[in-house]
């Protein structure tokens, strides 16, 4: 699973998502931030694809929900 980076999305919100629905450490979710700030495109995880699938559904509304415009995006290994 990827999350994208775009301009607007604040980067707490970013650490919070690793956290929430990754259960990232924060200094593992401030590093996949970092990442995804300064090249575009970060690794939050790898999954089967129906929890992958969930997990995407979970970020996508919880950005909607925030009037955030965060990608999370699947792709196969």
């Amino acid at each position: 699973m990827l999350l994208l980076n775009d301009d607007y999305t604040p980067m707490d919100f970013v650490v919070e998502v690793l956290m929430r629905f990754f259960r990232k450490s924060e200094l593992e979710a401030i590093r996949i931030m970092l990442q995804v700030h300064h090249e575009g495109v970060g690794v939050c995880g790898v999954y089967p694809f129906e929890i992958a699938e969930t997990k995407v559904n979970q970020v996508m509304q919880a950005a909607a929900e925030e009037g955030h415009p965060l990608q999370c995006i699947m792709e196969p290994e």
